[in-house]
Formats: C-alpha cells, sequence, structure tokens
C-alpha cells in the first residue's frame, strides 16, 4: 500500500461545479489532472488536497 497527497489548485467555476487543475511535484508528471467538485461543497476555496490510498 501507498499514500499519496495530490494538490489541486482553482482553475475556474462551471454551471455546478468547480474545476481543480493539479500541481504536480516538481519533474513528475500529473496522476490526476483535472479534478470537478461541486459547489455546494467546493464553496470558496482556492485549493484542496486529496490522498490516495493505492493498494497493492
Amino acid at each position: 500500500m501507498s499514500k499519496k497527497v495530490v494538490v489541486f489548485e482553482y482553475e475556474k467555476e462551471t454551471k455546478n461545479s468547480v474545476r481543480y487543475k493539479e500541481v504536480p511535484d516538481e519533474g513528475t508528471a500529473p496522476i490526476v489532472g483535472t479534478l470537478y467538485v461541486q459547489k455546494w461543497f467546493a464553496g470558496d476555496s482556492k485549493s484542496i488536497e486529496i490522498t490516495i490510498d493505492k493498494k497493492d
């Protein structure tokens, strides 16, 4: 098992969601890329973090 914390920053709002763009570690490719979060949950957050727990 391995865990990875992925950081996202605000990109733009759509009709019902907020689009976030992944901020990859320097020298690495993005893991998720773009993430859409519903507005009712995202609120005014300009950055979010998601923890991915990979089961081997």
